[in-house]
């Protein structure tokens, strides 16, 4: 009996990448003599941050030992691995935009699979948490996209930054990334115009791949201001979006001198749940014409500890959707919690520098390590083998570890049995 569930396997999936990354074109200096081909390291990349090797160059180290060329081949397609060298130096050239349409098919293989239905929220809409987070940064070493920090001694800092996009649940701790926006030096000299001008590529982006997917953005209260309000109603995309009083000052004076409703409960912990809400409110005095709906919240525990939040909406708000809209804000951490800290902390090593190159290189990684994420995320929500796999082991850490140690060492015919070595802790006899 199959334990893998057709086209949301670990085979069909690097398959289906595989197919994608074969229809990009070479843009190297050496394209036309190059006789490994850019699917090949394109796809070793991915292996890289499917297996977690620390460094490319740990994998060059021991890419030319028979069994590995043989696991990459049979597990990944891979059919002769580059140098790291080489590598680098391909995947310098390539446009992020070419990386895009892998995710695009594994979201389109969990759509199909009807995997996406536990996703949704309010009225059939997805949660889509948007954030962004730092990945490099160094005095020396720069690409042309490195975006540049002047110090007032006159110390240049050279840094990567990502905005990263995932759906998000309240009552599940699986995420589903969509392709990410690098922020670049094309964006600006600050936080404010980088992320603003990247949000606008990424919005515009995931509205292009996903015309009707019907989608409410959660993101902090930087993106609370009119430009980015407005981009998101004309990609007909709904909003629960931070706000703070001492960036939104205006707002929050016009809510305290209204006659606002307010509702309180207490849950059977003994939790007091405080909401006071007030619709159609002008969002500032620049944007008087632009009308939100305000929503605040108090989390009162018995031991008098209170967490406090508030957020604007385009959703009416009343006493029935209170609940709803408190929970999908709140899961704006998601994408912080379940997505940065686990790619930061849990064995991605996503601030490792695996190369920067002079052009791409350093956002073409952190693409193929996001990508190697989401298969991740898949397996974790549609394969068996890779449950009972993940079960075994404590941490994902020492699932990364034994997967290593295992296809480095064993000749693997096939991802079902790879992944069923680890569940049962059995090395079949035939696998070496």
């Amino acid at each position: 009996m199959s334990y893998l569930r057709k086209d949301l396997n670990p085979k069909s999936l690097y398959s289906s990448i595989r197919d994608i990354f074969g229809k990009i074109k070479d843009r190297s200096k050496r394209a036309s003599s190059n006789k490994i081909q850019l699917v090949d390291s394109l796809m070793s990349g991915l292996a890289v941050f499917s297996l977690k090797f620390p460094s490319l160059l740990q994998f060059e180290e021991n890419k030319s030992m028979q069994k590995i060329k043989q696991n990459l081949f049979c597990l990944f397609g891979i059919k002769e691995a580059p140098s790291d060298t080489h590598m680098r130096r391909q995947l310098d050239e390539v446009e992020i935009s070419d990386i895009r349409p892998a995710f695009k098919k594994i979201f389109s293989l969990l759509q199909r699979g009807k995997v996406l239905e536990q996703y949704q929220y309010l009225d059939g809409h997805y949660l889509l948490s948007i954030d962004g987070t730092g990945q490099y940064s160094s005095d020396k070493v720069r690409c042309e996209e490195c975006c540049e920090k002047h110090h007032k001694n006159g110390r240049i800092e050279y840094y990567h930054q990502m905005l990263g996009a995932c759906l998000v649940s309240p009552d599940n701790p699986i995420v589903i990334p969509l392709g990410p926006e690098p922020i670049t030096k094309q964006d600006g000299s600050n936080k404010n115009d980088c992320e603003r001008n990247a949000a606008k590529r990424l919005l515009e982006n995931i509205r292009r791949e996903h015309p009707h997917l019907k989608m409410i953005v959660l993101e902090d209260g930087l993106s609370s201001n009119g430009p980015h309000i407005r981009l998101l109603k004309e990609l007909e995309m709904r909003f629960i979006l931070g706000v703070k009083p001492d960036d939104h000052k205006f707002l929050f004076e016009w809510v305290d001198a209204a006659k606002c409703e307010t509702h309180e409960e207490v849950d059977m912990k003994g939790v007091m749940h405080k909401y006071r809400f007030l619709n159609n409110v002008p969002l500032n005095d620049a944007n008087f014409d632009l009308k939100v709906n305000f929503l605040e919240y108090w989390e009162v525990h018995p031991n008098g500890k209170t967490k406090h939040f508030s957020w604007v909406s385009d959703f009416l708000i009343q006493k029935d959707i209170l609940y709803k809209i408190m929970r999908g804000g709140r899961s704006r951490w998601k994408i912080e919690n379940e997505t940065f800290n686990t790619l930061k902390t849990q064995g991605y090593c996503f601030e490792h520098n695996y190369g920067h190159g002079n052009k791409r290189l350093c956002s073409v990684l952190t693409m193929l390590m996001l990508l190697s994420f989401l298969i991740d995320q898949t397996l974790e929500l549609c394969c068996e083998i890779y449950k009972a796999a993940r079960k075994k082991e404590r941490t994902k850490y020492s699932l990364w570890e034994k997967m290593r140690v295992l296809f480095v060492y064993f000749v693997w015919e096939s991802w079902e049995k790879f992944l069923t070595a680890i569940s049962l802790r059995e090395i079949p006899l035939d696998s070496s």
